[in-house]
């Protein structure tokens, strides 16, 4: 799979090296690029959705640590550039995973080599999270590969958008889908909008270039497909994963897990390591993230406008990650040491 665009690229030289993210709020109907050049442009790009999807968000807050180094780079400016893009995401366990790895890669140092230093971990993790994305499409796809086996051709249902856009490189939900078409199998996704902010619009997008299959549904359509038998299998990804499997992913994602059970329909989570957060014992310890009610497009109502929701271990049928595809409950062995 080639990808048309790149989420996040460096340019510059040494002494002036900025960090360039498409501008995930103007898709689909525009392609346009924004220069992020301070920590306070790289956190908004974060808090407004400019990036968005857990593994980018991860990865564009190491690149903000990198650009918040560039005039002074002592204990007390590390430690306001952390607090700074710590702040922005509540949800996203890959931002406070990815502030944590800079931390730790940094803070041992001295102030005159944490630039460089900077730079080079925030490279490193864009890296690792590309290649664990695309082990995660190796490790997803014999479940396609078994459903086409079986039917001759694959009826997948996701939501939000997990494809590429919302990481460094292949996706995390999407990339399974992404290794089957490439394999030849014949798949086709339904592609749930995702209000408010219409993240499936990105999805149809990505799948339409991609030549992929595809169809954009009402959210509250999935329920009817799957009674109908017109899914062979869910595929979502992640914005934290507890240690019992209890996994936050955007608003809806719940709802989907409740009608698969329902109509025993597969439902798996992709995502890499960084989305599981150990210290987290379940689901109810996950901070959900309540987004402004301007998103609903609503001025005469009281509003709600949580961002996620939580799907129970039990509703999981798998977790895919970049080492395997194993049971919900069984994330234990995956921890680090």
């Amino acid at each position: 799979m080639t990808y048309p665009l790149r989420t996040l690229q460096e340019d510059g030289d040494a002494a002036h090296r900025i960090v360039i993210v498409l501008d995930q709020t103007k898709l689909p109907r525009e392609t346009a690029f924004v220069r992020l050049t301070s920590l306070e442009e790289a956190a908004h790009a974060i808090r407004v959705m400019q990036v968005r999807g857990a593994p980018l968000i991860g990865a564009t807050a190491a690149y903000g640590v990198a650009l918040g180094l560039a005039q002074a780079a002592d204990d007390a400016r590390l430690s306001t550039v952390l607090e700074t893009l710590g702040a922005t995401r509540p949800t996203a366990v890959n931002l406070h995973w990815a502030l944590a790895r800079m931390k730790g890669a940094l803070a041992k140092l001295p102030a005159s080599e944490r630039r460089a230093a900077a730079w080079a971990e925030a490279r490193a993790i864009a890296r690792e999270d590309e290649a664990a994305n695309a082990a995660i499409g190796r490790n997803g796809l014999p479940v396609l590969q078994q459903i086409a086996a079986r039917k001759g051709r694959v009826e997948a249902m996701t939501h939000c958008n997990a494809g590429w856009l919302a990481t460094v490189a292949h996706g995390t939900a999407i990339s399974p889908i992404y290794a089957a078409h490439d394999a030849g199998i014949d798949i086709h996704v339904w592609v749930s909008e995702t209000r408010p902010r219409n993240q499936g619009l990105l999805t149809a997008w990505e799948l339409k270039q991609a030549g992929i299959p595809h169809t954009l549904i009402a959210d509250n359509a999935a329920g009817l497909l799957m009674m109908q038998g017109k899914v062979d299998c869910v595929i979502v990804g992640a914005d934290r994963i507890a240690a019992n499997g209890d996994t936050a992913n955007k608003v809806g994602t719940y709802l989907k897990a409740l009608a698969a059970q329902a109509h025993g329909v597969p439902f798996y989570v992709a995502a890499p390591l960084s989305t599981i957060d150990f210290a987290c014992p379940s689901g109810s310890a996950i901070p959900i993230e309540e987004r402004s009610a301007d998103e609903m497009g609503v001025t005469t109502s009281r509003v709600a406008n949580p961002a996620f929701d939580v799907t129970p271990a039990g509703l999981i049928t798998g977790i895919i990650t970049e080492h395997d595809l194993r049971a919900a409950d069984a994330l234990a062995g995956l921890k680090p040491a």
